[in-house]
């Protein structure tokens, strides 16, 4: 759904700006409360159309809509050229004392960015087409090995039906999922086999949808050997990752809002299962149990649609199931290993 633009017409008359006169406090009456703001409603003497019109101008800021993104992404950049870095070989401090070698985190950060980017902007403009008025993707940096925590988007109102809710939930991960296997074919075409085992370091563990293009792209790898990931491959594998995370069939992450359109009422138990389930799998990686507590604590409840009745259309029920399929396809029981 595309919003208007320009000159329009509301009941068949064009609006006509009205100036705003100076109004007492009790001059309007009512209102109603979002995120912890309170809205009048026009005065009596005041046009409908100018009310809702100064109403709108007076709430949009490009800093936020625009500016505060646009930050966030330049912040995520810089953290993750610095993850990717490292990843190549250079310390900390050499990358302080010499900037020009965070072009070597080059590969990496442009490829997760790009991933990170198509799952969000799946998401942004199902939700645009829906007319569910969502903000552009905010980036979020991290001092960790990937250099981000990944990135959101934030849905500020409320969305229609089910068949609304699965477009905007499988666009994102169908996005970033298209994103990430084309890098991660080009990233395994350059890396290369090592014998592996030998010493110390961290394992990835491999989804089955890893390990088809891999065996695509070398073939049958031999007993004691392993793949070394180029920076671009390892980023299509945090892509897997993310897929796999936000497709977990719990709370509001991309899976739980699939799992509320296809079994609306049982959303709540399945919830609370998958997370008591994630805190058993923390035995086998520690990241579970916080995904666990995400789950239980932040997730559970799921807000209700403006009509909870209209009926999920058949092509979009098989796209609700496919993706639960492709969570299958995508996850690890332990995602970093050490060895």
């Amino acid at each position: 759904m595309n919003e208007p633009t320009g000159n329009f017409e509301v009941g068949g008359r064009p609006l006509q700006p009205v100036p705003r006169k100076e109004q007492a406090p009790d001059e309007r009456v009512g209102g109603f409360r979002s995120e912890g703001e309170t809205f009048p409603f026009p005065a009596k003497e005041e046009s409908p159309d100018a009310f809702f019109v100064s109403m709108v101008r007076k709430r949009v800021s490009p800093w936020r809509t625009v500016g505060i993104p646009a930050l966030m992404f330049v912040l995520t950049l810089l953290s993750t050229l610095m993850a990717g870095a490292l990843q190549r070989g250079f310390a900390p401090d050499a990358v302080f004392y010499r900037p020009a070698a965070l072009l070597a985190g080059l590969p990496f950060s442009l490829t997760l960015l790009l991933i990170l980017g198509a799952h969000e902007m799946g998401h942004y403009v199902a939700s645009r087409r829906w007319g569910v008025d969502a903000s552009l993707p905010y980036f979020l940096p991290a001092p960790s090995l990937l250099g981000t925590f990944g990135a959101v988007i934030r849905i500020r109102g409320g969305i229609l039906n089910r068949n609304a809710l699965m477009d905007v939930a499988v666009a994102g991960p169908l996005a970033g999922l298209a994103a990430a296997v084309p890098a991660l074919i080009i990233g395994l075409m350059m890396s290369r086999l090592a014998p592996g085992g030998g010493s110390l370091g961290i394992g990835l563990g491999t989804p089955l949808l890893f390990d088809g293009l891999a065996w695509l792209v070398h073939g049958p790898i031999p007993k004691g050997q392993t793949i070394l990931l180029h920076p671009v491959a390892f980023a299509g594998w945090c892509g897997l990752l993310v897929t796999s995370l936000n497709l977990i069939p719990a709370g509001q992450l991309d899976g739980g809002h699939v799992i509320y359109t296809l079994l609306g009422r049982w959303h709540a138990k399945i919830s609370l299962a998958v997370g008591l389930v994630l805190l058993v799998m923390g035995y086998w990686w520690p990241g579970w149990v916080i995904w666990s507590v995400i789950v239980l604590a932040l997730g559970r409840r799921h807000p209700q649609l403006m009509d909870e009745w209209e009926p999920l259309t058949r092509k979009r029920r098989i796209w609700g199931f496919a993706c639960m399929m492709l969570l299958v396809c995508t996850f690890t029981l332990t995602p970093v290993r050490l060895f």
